[in-house]
């Protein structure tokens, strides 16, 4: 599919159609697979709830697979998506990339995967302090942030392909 569709086309496909669209929102399989075997929706709001909470739901093994879709913030990447997301750190100054390539390396360390952090909608520098904030945290309490972050993240895709219409979340700020 090129491009944006409606709920009742996305309803409609073939199942291994509804997975690979899917898996351009979210790289986890479980999910992907989840949410497809959910339809029909019927409507918009339908799917993007139960993808939501399918995403918040996911075991850590398939987090794991979800976050290997994802880009370090700031470096480049294949998928459009992440560059229309991060791009506010393609002009960030030179100070704020080396601070957010050594905090992803830290936040890496200490967790053991990508820092994950919905950054459409922000600036480089927001970026950058929530990353701070969030190397404070704990295994458990970073793994809840994580799950939030890739909830929104996959949402707002989700948004953009469902319709082609993102919700309150594309004009407030989202990644």
């Amino acid at each position: 599919m090129g491009g944006p569709v409606d709920c009742a086309t996305f309803d409609a496909l073939p199942g291994d159609d509804a997975v690979a669209l899917l898996q351009t929102c979210c790289s986890s399989p479980a999910w992907a697979h989840r949410v497809a075997a959910a339809r029909p929706y019927g409507d918009r709001a339908a799917l993007l709830r139960t993808a939501t909470d399918l995403a918040l739901a996911l075991s850590d093994p398939e987090l794991g697979d979800a976050l290997a879709g994802h880009p370090r913030i700031g470096e480049r990447s294949d998928s459009a998506a992440s560059r229309r997301e991060q791009s506010s750190v393609a002009t960030a100054t030179t100070e704020v990339r080396a601070a957010l390539a050594a905090g992803n390396r830290a936040y890496e360390e200490k967790f053991g995967h990508v820092y994950l952090v919905r950054a459409a909608g922000r600036s480089a520098g927001e970026l950058l302090g929530i990353l701070h904030r969030r190397l404070d945290h704990d295994a458990a309490t970073e793994r809840g942030e994580v799950r939030a972050a890739l909830a929104d993240i996959t949402r707002l895709r989700l948004e953009l392909l469902i319709d082609g219409a993102a919700g309150p979340e594309e004009t407030g700020g989202t990644e």
